[in-house]
């Protein structure tokens, strides 16, 4: 194996769950109850169902759940239909360094294989965690988009490890799994440019199901290439150059506990200003509007105003990474929610009225406050000359504004509530919250969640 994936698989294979602080157990617990209510948030949407019906195909003496829906599928096929539904409504987690992801995106293949395979919470949380840690790091040493790769990439690296450390993989056969995990899966940043498809919210769940196939295959005892990193065509090559990759220090806070939870479904880099623009909403007469400007900071505009589509948005995909959009839609209805991206919405003349108000623009100053925070500033000049300004600098979820764990049941209870009884989503809660107390999560968590929807 060559050096980056050595420093990968001892990273991974030191991991201990007895060495994670209790803050780092109950940050991961808080992502594993945030997953599963992005989860069943979007569960009646079409591209759910068609991931389930594929998933509904496949079984096998190994299974794993499919969240909700008492289906029990082979478990690289359950991580990637839980993963779509978790990745669909864009409010899952995300961390921002140099590269930009979702790491929860990991998170669907883990517990898949850890179902599978009658492995116990405490184990499932610490492969988690090291996960979070090769997923964030990876984000932190470079910015993969810059180089035309999607951030699928970060997940399907972060996932395998995960996966492998569940399977109890030798460090020959972790190695192994790496390397089956980078050379068949390098994913396209085509997935976020023009008009949004339905793939955008299935990148990362491809990620995760191709993680575990990986890991799975190197159990078996399949080889992949000895040096995927830093071999002729490997990854090194791909992105242009090495680059330093330093691991997270162990014995210090782990990086779960550095990702932002989201409050919103939409884009990260568009909290903030939906924010700012609920604030002013409470203060502003819709129709005396006579302009809106967005200042923000680079990649923001880069990823929600710098298209054309992200003035048009035709697609919920689109609509949710779109500045104008959302902060039209904030300011009209004060809320934003999976019904604001309908066609029907979309093509409203009022929204679309608005949307011709809205200016957006790079602030410098903005810029430089980011990635540690996520900075937007509304300015709304009424006709009659008069200005009304919020800025936010950390929105609700920001490692610098956390939910607190009441907040965040508060977020699982409306997204549980499109497919469950509140009695029920209780029940699923208190499941979900002694996740690390389960001897096997098969019997202690999936066939209790299971239940819960019958």
């Amino acid at each position: 194996m060559d050096k980056t994936t050595e420093r990968l698989v001892d990273y991974a294979m030191e991991a201990r769950h007895e060495a994670l602080s209790a803050e780092t157990r109950h940050e991961c617990k808080r992502r594993l109850v945030d997953t599963y209510a992005c989860a069943m948030g979007a569960y009646d949407d079409s591209v759910c169902r068609i991931a389930r019906e594929i998933a509904e195909q496949y079984s096998g003496k190994s299974g794993a759940s499919v969240w909700g829906s008492g289906i029990k599928t082979v478990p690289e096929m359950a991580a990637f239909a839980n993963g779509v539904m978790v990745r669909f409504m864009d409010i899952s987690d995300t961390y921002q360094g140099k590269g930009r992801g979702h790491p929860s995106d990991v998170i669907s293949g883990i517990l898949a294989i850890g179902e599978a395979v009658h492995a116990d919470g405490p184990s499932v949380i610490n492969a988690i965690t090291v996960a979070y840690d090769v997923y964030c790091s990876f984000e932190d040493a470079i910015d993969i988009n810059s180089k035309g790769w999607d951030h699928a990439v970060y997940g399907v690296v972060a996932g395998a490890l995960g996966a492998g450390k569940v399977l109890g993989l030798s460090c020959e056969q972790m190695a192994h799994a790496v390397a089956l995990a980078v050379a068949p899966n390098m994913a396209l940043i085509v997935s976020r440019h023009g008009d949004l498809s339905n793939w955008k919210g299935c990148a990362g769940a491809n990620a995760s199901r191709n993680s575990v196939f990986a890991a799975m295959l190197a159990h078996r005892g399949l080889t992949g290439p000895g040096a995927a990193f830093e071999g002729k065509g490997g990854l090194w090559e791909a992105l242009g150059g090495g680059f330093a990759w330093p691991l997270p220090d162990p014995n210090a806070p782990r990086m779960i506990t550095r990702t932002h939870l989201k409050s919103l479904p939409i884009c990260y880099h568009g909290q903030s200003a939906v924010l700012a623009a609920f604030e002013l909403r409470r203060r502003v007469p819709i129709d005396d509007i006579g302009e809106i400007e967005v200042d923000t900071y680079g990649v923001a505009i880069q990823m929600m105003a710098g298209d054309p589509n992200r003035w048009a948005p035709t697609t919920h995909e689109t609509a949710d990474h779109s500045l104008p959009y959302v902060v039209s839609r904030a300011l009209l209805d004060g809320k934003i929610e999976s019904a604001s991206f309908t066609h029907e919405r979309l093509t409203d003349p009022t929204v679309l009225k608005m949307m011709r108000k809205v200016k957006v623009r790079e602030s410098r100053a903005l810029s430089e406050r980011y990635p540690q925070g996520a900075p937007a500033r509304l300015t709304v000049r009424l006709n009659s000359g008069e200005e009304l300004v919020h800025e936010i600098e950390h929105p609700l979820g920001h490692a610098g504004n956390p939910m607190n764990d009441a907040q965040l049941e508060e977020k699982f209870r409306r997204m549980f509530g499109a497919v469950g009884r509140s009695d029920r989503c209780e029940q699923a809660l208190r499941v979900l919250w002694n996740f690390d107390k389960a001897a096997d999560v098969s019997l202690d968590v999936f066939e209790p969640l299971a239940a819960v929807h019958r």
